[in-house]
């Protein structure tokens, strides 16, 4: 298999997901359930993707650093503040909690195996790429970001 690393943009790879999850609900709907309040706590997990995804963009766009999830190599300033000092990753957060919005939407079960699937890809495909080449530009002192914040949660 070819190299995948840095290779698909993450957006690409949630829409994938968010595919993959609605051919669940569609494909299997015995694999779907039904609760009170479901629709609320979508919305909330909405809200709550979009913040963190949003909060991450800022403040690469204030540190005036790259938000180019393909080019980690143009990062000009490692970015530890604000939602940073709580995940290291808060853009691809957000993009998992908006991919848990859907899954609770349509209640599929199916979430169960296209989640942990999405957070092994970005984990292996993007994010340790990624923190190959800022190791390689801002050495220790990502290094002990790294060591001090979580990947994900």
């Amino acid at each position: 298999m070819a190299d995948m690393r840095l290779k698909v943009p993450p957006v690409a790879v949630f829409i994938v997901a968010v595919l993959l999850l609605g051919a669940g609900a569609w494909l299997l709907p015995q694999l779907s359930i039904a609760f009170p309040g479901q629709t609320i706590l979508a919305a909330l997990l909405v809200v709550a993707g979009a913040i963190l995804g949003a909060q991450g963009v800022l403040l690469f766009r204030r540190a005036r650093t790259t938000v180019n999830p393909m080019t980690p190599e143009a990062a000009t300033k490692l970015v530890t503040d604000g939602v940073y000092r709580i995940t290291r990753n808060p853009m691809y957060l957000g993009l998992l909690s908006l991919l848990l919005a859907v899954a609770v939407y349509l209640g599929t079960l199916t979430a169960l195996v296209v989640l942990p699937a999405f957070v092994w890809y970005m984990s292996a495909f993007q994010i340790r790429p990624e923190e190959e080449r800022l190791i390689e530009i801002f050495g220790d002192d990502y290094r002990d970001y790294r060591g001090k914040v979580r990947r994900w949660i």
